[in-house]
This record gives structure tokens, C-alpha cells and sequence, in this order.
């Protein structure tokens, strides 16, 4: 295939009709997006012995393969906001789950309207932006209403669905269920994107943006069996790193709050080897599951001779801690959180393999140059068009990452060999910050925080940051206390925090909170919503701000 080393953003437009001469063939390319949830390069693509993505591992070879690509923020609805807008959460003002993106830009353009304001017809599927919390699907992006994945269940045995009932949603963390691809929601949405492109191949004349999002990994690791029996738990590598970085401030690791609201995971401590193990077979096998999936909607993209008109972009929206630093689920700034994969398969661009730092929000610019649409003004992303043509050139010499700790936030710079993170309320003097620092080259698995002994490298990262905008605050709507009716005083509740805090750590685990609770069974959901960073603990402020 002929790989352009040198050309102005108009020429991508033209690279898409040199197949054919026909007038119908030298409209815009396709676009097809493909969402995945939780999903790290734990992939044969990305270099892991282990793994059974032979999907995955088929779109990387007809694709650009980004080596260094990382999230914005590693968590869903923060991380899908910067896809679908280019725009970071600092910039927003958004690092939780539950505040829809247009709360803070209410006239936004999503990638997604951009495109369908260009004549393409955009339709969505799975999960794209996060839908949960409070937070909902962004109706205006689509021509047709959004496809959720219809009735197929999150577990499929019968005592699994009958615990979730009983738990207010809780289930166990995996499932194994001797049952076909498409019980599950991810089946069901692939079932859809094949029906859509079949629809869409009787419209030549008009160009799709077609989004798919799959939702597994993401717990819980439940898939059919035979993804299952595909992986030998024994030969299955277990973290070698099990302690967080010495040396790094006690509150910017997690210890897998997410995980512990499963049924069968203890709410505090380490996990047994045995626990440790199932989970780590569990992740495999639901990447497998997924990328099964992934395959069918290729075999189809294929069938329809569709592929050679199509961009195809794979992402994961975070990465996932499997057990290394001690820690389970994203919900940091730490490598194996911020890093995703990122394939794009485009007509007329080689397939490669490229070191350039991009970032999540660089996704909307380059797709609309390699379109041949304009680039969008007034977005933080860059477009590395340029990489895809020229993979041996760079886009970014570093990125930037956020993740938020009670009321601190940790900005994260990311050069080729170091990671800095500044740790401080936003807005508030850069005397004030705790920072991080970690040596890619002498200590790949982020074994010691190296702040304090590497003032000369830590000053030069700062300088770096420095010249990003300072970061807005997270937006806070309608979280003003209602007037208490008359002649009822308000509640105390910073006074019921201080009760419940039974070992004075400022910090509310799980069953502190449960603990005495007036609505039991509702308590547990109500946690969730009251755990705005999703650590497994509430502060303070979490608590009495989430009972307005």
C-alpha cells in the first residue's frame, strides 16, 4: 500500500478515491468507531503472549497501531467526553459520573454532530457517552435514537441474577455461563452494528458515522464459557509489583472500591492468590469475548466490501490495574490506568507501528482531517494525521492526564521517559501541590516516588505543565441544600459523618456508612452515588454534599 509522507489535509479526501474512478466512490470515507470499556493493551497486538484477541490482533495489522496513547482522565464518563468533544476535563470542569458534559458546554458540537453536519448519517449502539450515575446518552449527536443493547442481562445463571436482585444490582464479579455470545449485551449490540451496516450500504450516496460501544471487560468479568476454557488460569502472570510506589502521597493510589461492591470480594484487605487469579482469568476471558464480537462486525464490514471505504478506529476509553501496585480497577494516574489502545485502519495509510504520544481528545481533529472535514475550533485536541501518514513523526512531545482526590486534583505530565504528577486544589498556588515523579527508563513498574531526589528533572516538568490552563474545579449543579420545611430544623450532617466515622480516619468505609442506616436496602446504591471518585471510601465532603 503507498504510505503519503508529505501532504496538505485536503489530499486524505482524494487518498480515499484512488481504488476507483467512479464519481460514487470519491465520496467522504465511512467512519467506524469502536468504544470498549475498561480495556487496556493487554492484547496479542500490543505484544502479550497471553492473550486471545485474534480480531484485534487482524484490524492492528491493516492499522496504525499507537503505542503511546493515553485517556484523559481514567474513568468512563470523563474519558468518552474528552472522544467525543476534544475537550479534557479540566477544561469542562467534569471529573464525575453523574454530570452530563452539557451542563458545562451546553452548545457543544460532538464529534458526532460535526460529522452529521458534514452529510454524514451517525447512529450510535452500546456504550459510547456514559449513561448512569445521573448522566445520560447526548440525543442531539444522533440522526436516529441511540441503541442501548436491548434486554440482555448483565448475568445470565439464574442464582447470579437472583443475587443481583437481592443486592440492589451486586452481583458476583464474573460469570461463566454456559450460554451464546449474543446473551449478553455485547453479542446483542454486534447483532445491531451487522444490521446497521447492512442498512447502510443501500445508502451509497450518504457516508456513516457509525459508533459501537462494547462494554465488556468492565466488570463484571461475566462472557460465555467457551472464552473461558480459551485460557489456562495456571499460565495466566500475576502482578510482581504489589505494594503502591514508596514514597507517593497516601491518597493517590485506589484499592479497588469498584471491585469491592461485588458480591464475592471482601470489602477491605488484600485478595487471596486464588481470588486474584479467577479475576485476572476473568479479564482475559471477557477480553476475548469482546473481541469475538469485534470480529463479527469486521466479517460483515468485509462482506459488504465496505472496508476500503471505512476509517476504523479502535479505543479503549482507560486502562485497568490487574492486581499491580496492589490495586484492582482504573481510578488513577498511574500507567496501567492512563495507557489505552488505540488502532486506526484508514484506505490509502500503511499499516505501522508508532511511538507518538497522543491523547483521547486528539481522536476528533483527526478523524475530521483524514475525513476531509474542517477541524473544529476552540478544542483542546490535536490532530496526528501527520503520524498516520508519517508514523516515525510526533504529534505531542508530552500528554497530559488528570485524576481527582477528594478536593485535590492530580494533574499528570507524561514525556517519553518521565511521569510528573502535581497534586493541589485547582486554582490554588503551585506552593501548595504535592507532587509525584517516576523514571520510565530505570523503574518501568513505578516502584518509588522520585519527587523529592530528582528536584532538576521534577523542575522541568513543571515548566511543562505550566503551560496548560489552569484546571476549573469540578462543576457543581443544583447541589445547594434545599431550605429545611418549616419548623424542622436541617440535618447536621457533618455531625452524622462524625458519628459514623467510628475510628476517627476522616474517611467513611462502606460499612460505616451502611451501618444504622434508616433505608437499608437503598443504602448501598446510595454509597455508590455518594462515592463521587469511585475509591470505596466517603469523605467528608462526599457525604455531606451527596445527602442534599
Amino acid at each position: 500500500m503507498i504510505r503519503f509522507t508529505f501532504l496538505p489535509t485536503t489530499f486524505f479526501v482524494l487518498c480515499f478515491s484512488i481504488f476507483t474512478g467512479t464519481a460514487a466512490e470519491k465520496r467522504k470515507p465511512n467512519v467506524l468507531l469502536i468504544c470498549v470499556d475498561d480495556l487496556k493493551p493487554l492484547l496479542g497486538c500490543y505484544g502479550d503472549p497471553h492473550a486471545k484477541t485474534p480480531h484485534l490482533d487482524r484490524l492492528a495489522k491493516r492499522s496504525v497501531v499507537m503505542e503511546a496513547a493515553y485517556c484523559n482522565q481514567a474513568v468512563c464518563s470523563p474519558s468518552r467526553n474528552a472522544l467525543m468533544t476534544g475537550l479534557r476535563p479540566q477544561t469542562l470542569g467534569i471529573y464525575d459520573l453523574g454530570t452530563n458534559f452539557r451542563k458545562s458546554r451546553p452548545d457543544a458540537i460532538t464529534m458526532a454532530q460535526h460529522f452529521r453536519k458534514q452529510g454524514f448519517r451517525a447512529e450510535a449502539m452500546g456504550k459510547i457517552f456514559h449513561v448512569g450515575h445521573g448522566n445520560g446518552e447526548d440525543a442531539a449527536s444522533w440522526d436516529v435514537p441511540h441503541f442501548s443493547g436491548g434486554r440482555a442481562g448483565m448475568y445470565q445463571s439464574p442464582e447470579n441474577r437472583n443475587v443481583q436482585r437481592k443486592k440492589n444490582g451486586n452481583g458476583p464479579a464474573y460469570e461463566n455461563a454456559d450460554v451464546a455470545d449474543d446473551a449478553y449485551p455485547d453479542g446483542v449490540v454486534a447483532a445491531e452494528a451487522i444490521g446497521r451496516l447492512t442498512e447502510a450500504v443501500k445508502r451509497p450516496e450518504t457516508p456513516f458515522f457509525l459508533a459501537v460501544g462494547f462494554v465488556k471487560p468492565h466488570l463484571p468479568f461475566c462472557a460465555p464459557k467457551k472464552y473461558w476454557d480459551m485460557h489456562d488460569p495456571a499460565k495466566l502472570p500475576l502482578p510482581t509489583v504489589t505494594e503502591p510506589p514508596f514514597g507517593a502521597p497516601s491518597y493517590a493510589p485506589q484499592f479497588g472500591g469498584e471491585l469491592r461492591n461485588y458480591q464475592d470480594i471482601p470489602r477491605q484487605g488484600a485478595l487471596s492468590q486464588d481470588s486474584q487469579r479467577t479475576l485476572v482469568h476473568g479479564y482475559y476471558a471477557a477480553t476475548s469475548y469482546m473481541d469475538a464480537q469485534l470480529g463479527r462486525v469486521l466479517d460483515k464490514l468485509d462482506e459488504l466490501k465496505l472496508t476500503k471505504h471505512t476509517i476504523i478506529v479502535l479505543w479503549g476509553d482507560h486502562g485497568w490495574h490487574l492486581g499491580d501496585h496492589g490495586m484492582w480497577c482504573k481510578h488513577t494516574n498511574y500507567e496501567q490506568a492512563a495507557r489505552i489502545p488505540l488502532l486506526i485502519s484508514a484506505p490509502g495509510v500503511a499499516p505501522a507501528q508508532t511511538k507518538a504520544f497522543v491523547e483521547t481528545v486528539d481522536i476528533f481533529p483527526t478523524l475530521s482531517e483524514m475525513a476531509g472535514l474542517p477541524i473544529p475550533a476552540g478544542i483542546d485536541g490535536v490532530s496526528f494525521a501527520k503520524v498516520l501518514r508519517a508514523p516515525e513523526t510526533a504529534a505531542r512531545e508530552s500528554i497530559i492526564h488528570v485524576y481527582p482526590r477528594n478536593k485535590l486534583l492530580g494533574r499528570a505530565i507524561r514525556t517519553a521517559r518521565y511521569r510528573m504528577v502535581e497534586w493541589k486544589v485547582p486554582g490554588a498556588e503551585t506552593s501548595t501541590a504535592e507532587y509525584e515523579l517516576y523514571d520510565y527508563e530505570k523503574d518501568s513498574l513505578e516502584t518509588k516516588n522520585l519527587a523529592a531526589s530528582e528536584p532538576e528533572v521534577l523542575a522541568t516538568l513543571k515548566v511543562i505543565l505550566a503551560a496548560h490552563p489552569e484546571a476549573k474545579p469540578q462543576l457543581r449543579i443544583g447541589n445547594q441544600a434545599p431550605a429545611a420545611p418549616a419548623g424542622k430544623p436541617r440535618q447536621d450532617r457533618g455531625a452524622m459523618f462524625d458519628r459514623r466515622d467510628l475510628n476517627q480516619d476522616k474517611k467513611l468505609t462502606r460499612e460505616e456508612f451502611l451501618t444504622n442506616q434508616p433505608a437499608p436496602a437503598a443504602a448501598p446504591t446510595r454509597f455508590l452515588q455518594f462515592d463521587k471518585d469511585q475509591n470505596g471510601t466517603l469523605t467528608r465532603e462526599e457525604f455531606v454534599s451527596g445527602g442534599r
